[in-house]
């Protein structure tokens, strides 16, 4: 979904999407976006910049970090990102490094008029993606022997685990004299 910057005519305009999951481009296997996508921002427009203000609301469904069940990431991210001209680009790709600043983190480029959506709306479900996804705190996970999940049964494996690196001075405490 593309925003047409030609169009704009005002400083300010308001855009309010809903899209069904489907419409939604799915990125990679991190998330599947699984309920509507309530998309909605305001564009302030200062001569070739544009700021993007809104929030966008869905539910995301992921596989938990330890169990690999399937749940539910209710998503409600605001943003605010300042649109510049990809002319404005000083800097080309590896002629010298430069300090990312603060306020550069909010700011994106557009080119050929079109501020791309899709990828805004993909990048804020990126930021709100848990480091480790969970289903709920206290996931059991899998057993590591026979792949039970711990959460909904139990199983007869042995998990005491031993180190094979340690066992030649494991040897050693067991030949040691009792004094």
């Amino acid at each position: 979904m593309q925003l047409d910057l030609t169009r704009l005519r005002q400083p300010q305009q308001r855009f309010d999407h809903t899209l069904t999951p489907a419409q939604v481009p799915q990125a990679g296997e991190s998330y599947r976006v699984v309920a509507l996508v309530e998309f909605g921002f305001d564009v302030h427009k200062d001569k070739a910049q544009f700021r993007l203000v809104g929030r966008v609301k869905t539910t995301l469904e992921l596989a938990c970090g330890r169990c690999l069940e399937a749940f539910a990431l209710p998503v409600d991210a605001a943003f605010d990102v300042r649109y510049h001209p990809q002319s404005e680009v000083n800097v080309a790709a590896g002629a010298h490094e430069v300090e990312v600043e603060e306020d550069d983190l909010d700011d994106a480029y557009y080119s050929d008029d079109q501020i791309d959506l899709d990828e805004l709306m993909q990048e804020q479900f990126y930021l709100v993606l848990p480091m480790k996804p969970l289903c709920r705190e206290d996931c059991q996970g899998l057993c590591p022997e026979c792949g039970t999940n711990l959460n909904t049964g139990t199983c007869a494996c042995r998990r005491e685990w031993t180190d094979p690196r340690l066992a030649p001075l494991k040897a050693l405490v067991r030949d040691e004299p009792q004094s």
